[in-house]
């Protein structure tokens, strides 16, 4: 999710730094008023967007690591007036959530903070660069568009309901230390098989050392078919868990579909979570329809853009849906 206007003179401010932790409160206060006064001006007026649980915010900063950037005022006061958190998955860069400033808005800084994620994602040799938007937002849409981002297909967040299976999933936070290891690098090979330089490790292990979720891994056979990274911690601070929200999930077949979302029914069941929250990609119309079809619930749209020489290619055999927001 991301916000950027320009067409005042370019403010001063000062970066990009890295954000740390303790930043995690004035990071939150610049990501809700800025989304509540996108808001506004799409003319939901009263929309009030609320803070990011801690814990997704720590996820997210260390996900990025280096590419974890900040823009502070200048003229000494030092508060963030900008941020992006930049991610690569190996091959695979993106760029969210990111916001300005309200008074910033417009001033060229998102510019600077769109060009440094994209540079930096550059150096570390990405071959996907994308963000996500919010696709009836039309002064985003063109501002990324300014800046060499093409729109694509829209990605659509749809629901299922909890719901037990007649087994239970094999979950990677379950197992013994060894066991995962071995678990830990069959999922990488799967992964760089269906999307070859894709490598989700950080993540996973990101999820598991924070308790935001766990990952689940689908057999079949024996053999390692897919790969769901999945979290339930709530995403919005001060709420009880209310999603299980899969943010990666790896198949080596498409066949293997059906078998994957009852496992995650049955996973969020499990976990104490009312339903599942998938986010597919339009390049996959199938599964959107085998989706509808077992009674999911349309719940949100975003805009997927890439820049320019950069786009995602959808593999050749498999599914690959790969989360672009946190």
């Amino acid at each position: 999710m991301a916000i950027m206007r320009s067409w005042r003179p370019m403010a001063h401010i000062e970066g990009p730094f890295r954000a740390h932790i303790d930043d995690i409160s004035a990071l939150n206060v610049v990501f809700s008023d800025a989304f509540s006064e996108r808001y506004r001006r799409d003319g939901m007026v009263g929309v009030r967007v609320p803070n990011l649980n801690p814990k997704v915010w720590r996820y997210a900063i260390e996900d990025a690591e280096a590419g974890a950037m900040i823009w502070r005022d200048g003229g000494g006061r030092g508060e963030i007036a900008a941020f992006n958190m930049v991610h690569h998955s190996g091959v695979e860069g993106w760029m969210g959530p990111l916001a300005v400033r309200t008074e910033y808005q417009g001033s060229g800084a998102g510019k600077e903070v769109v060009e440094r994620g994209v540079a930096w994602l550059r150096e570390n040799g990405a071959r996907v660069i994308g963000l996500e938007t919010m696709p009836r937002t039309m002064d985003n849409i063109g501002f990324y568009s300014g800046l060499g981002f093409v729109p694509g297909k829209l990605t659509i967040t749809l629901t299922l309901d909890a719901k037990s299976a007649d087994h239970a999933p094999d979950l990677l936070g379950r197992m013994s230390m060894r066991d995962r290891d071995d678990e830990l690098a069959a999922a990488r090979v799967l992964v760089g098989e269906v999307a070859p330089g894709y490598d989700f490790t950080r993540e996973i292990e990101l999820t598991d050392s924070l308790s935001l979720g766990d990952t689940l891994l689908l057999r079949e056979n024996g053999a390692l078919v897919g790969v769901a990274l999945c979290h339930t911690a709530s995403l919005v601070e001060g709420r009880t868990r209310e999603e299980l929200r899969v943010l990666k999930l790896v198949l080596a077949r498409e066949a293997s579909f059906d078998a994957m979302i009852g496992a995650l029914c049955d996973f969020a069941k499990r976990s104490g979570t009312r339903r599942v929250a998938l986010r597919v990609q339009g390049e996959y119309s199938a599964l959107y329809q085998r989706m509808i079809a077992m009674g999911a619930r349309v719940r949100w749209t975003d805009l997927r853009m890439a820049l320019s020489g950069y786009e995602e290619q959808r593999p050749e055999h498999g599914v690959l849906l790969s989360n672009w927001e946190i």
